[in-house]
C-alpha cells in the first residue's frame, strides 16, 4: 500500500474513517490476547464487465464468521445482510475496482481480560491485492515443522481467531531459520495437517488428496472450492489421512486459501516434488479458480457477490 495508506477508508464501528483513525485501546483483549474473529474475503475484478468487482463466496465467509463467534463465545453485533451492506459500502467508498482483499474483523473493544464477552464491534479494511499469475508462478520450498498443529481440544483450528495464528508463527520462524519458505504441520496423530494458514493438497497416482476436516485444519472455503472444481473437471479427489512420506513421493503439492489462492510447493525437506516445477494440475486448477472468481464461468455465479 505504501503512500496510499492515508487515502484508504476503513469501516470502523459504524462509520467510514481514515485508516489512521481506526484505533482501539492497547488494553483491549484484542490487543493483549488476540481475542478476535476475522475473515479474509477476496474480491476479483470481472472478466467481462469492466469496472465490476465480485466478492468471492461472501455468504460462506459470513457463515464461518458466525460459527467462530459461537465457538469462542462472542455475539455478532450485526446480521449477515448488514455486514454485506457494510462491505459493499467500504469498497465503494475507496473506489476500488481492482482485485482487492478485505479483512473483516469482530473484536472485543473494552479494556479487560481475555475472558470478556463484549462489547463486540467490527472493522472492515480493504487493500488492493493482485491475484497470482499462473504463468509466472514460482514454486515454494517447504519443510515439515517440529511444531505440532493446534488441535480441537486445545485451540480449535476451525475457529478463525487471531490467537490461533501464533501456532503458525512459531513454525514459520523455524522454517525461515532453516532456509525454507514455509512450514507444513503434523497433527497430534502424526499425520499431515495443513500449512501455517493454508490447506494442503497432494496429487499422487492421479488422485488429488487432502486431509479431512478432523485433522486439525481450518474449515477452509478455498479447500471446499478446490474439491468442487476438481470434481467438476473429472479429477479424482479423496479426503483422508496423509503420511509424511507420501508427500515426498507426490507428483504435485500445493497449499490453498483466500490469501494463498493456490500456491505450489516444489520441494519438501530438501527433496524435489515431482519435476520440481509447479505442476500442470495445480496450474490448471488455479486458472479455473481465478476464472470462476472473476465471473468467467456462469455455472458458479452463485458464489459471487457484485460490488457495483
Amino acid at each position: 500500500m505504501g503512500a496510499q495508506t492515508n487515502r484508504r477508508s476503513i469501516w470502523f464501528k459504524g462509520q467510514m474513517v481514515p485508516d489512521n483513525e481506526a484505533t482501539i485501546s492497547v488494553l483491549s483483549p484484542t490487543a493483549q490476547y488476540g481475542l478476535n474473529i476475522f475473515e479474509g474475503i477476496r474480491c476479483y475484478s470481472s472478466i467481462a464487465d469492466k469496472g465490476q468487482l465480485f466478492a468471492f463466496r461472501f455468504s460462506d465467509h459470513i457463515k464461518r464468521l458466525f460459527s467462530s463467534c459461537k465457538l469462542i463465545g462472542l455475539a455478532p453485533p450485526y446480521n449477515a445482510h448488514q455486514i454485506k451492506d457494510f462491505l459493499i459500502e467500504t469498497i465503494r467508498a475507496n473506489r476500488y475496482h481492482e482485485d482487492t482483499a478485505v479483512r473483516l474483523t469482530l473484536f472485543v473493544e473494552a479494556e479487560g481480560s481475555w475472558s470478556f464477552e463484549g462489547p463486540v464491534t467490527m472493522f472492515i479494511a480493504p487493500q488492493k491485492t493482485a491475484r497470482r499469475n499462473p504463468e509466472a508462478l514460482q514454486g515454494l520450498r517447504a519443510c515439515v515443522s517440529s511444531w505440532e498443529r493446534i488441535s480441537d481440544n486445545c485451540l480449535p483450528p476451525r475457529v478463525k481467531t487471531g490467537a490461533n495464528y501464533l501456532n503458525a508463527r512459531y513454525a514459520h520462524l523455524e522454517a525461515k531459520r532453516h532456509g525454507y519458505d514455509l512450514p507444513l504441520f503434523l497433527g497430534r496423530n502424526g499425520k499431515m495437517s495443513e500449512g501455517g494458514g493454508a490447506c494442503l493438497f497432494m496429487l499422487r497416482n492421479n488422485v488429488l488428496t487432502t486431509p479431512p476436516l478432523t485433522s486439525s485444519v481450518l474449515e477452509s472455503i478455498t479447500r471446499a472450492t478446490v474439491l468442487q472444481l476438481a470434481t467438476d473437471l473429472d479429477i479424482r479427489v479423496s479426503e483422508r489421512d496423509i503420511d509424511r512420506t507420501e508427500l515426498y513421493l507426490a507428483d504435485e503439492i500445493f497449499l490453498c486459501g483466500s490469501a494463498a489462492e493456490l500456491s505450489p510447493i516444489t520441494s519438501l525437506d530438501g527433496l524435489p516434488i515431482g519435476s520440481a516445477q509447479p505442476g500442470e494440475v495445480t496450474l490448471s486448477l488455479l486458472r479455473r479458480y481465478l476464472d470462476v472468481a472473476s465471473n468467467g464461468v456462469a455455472a458458479y455465479s452463485d458464489w459471487l457477490l457484485p460490488i457495483y
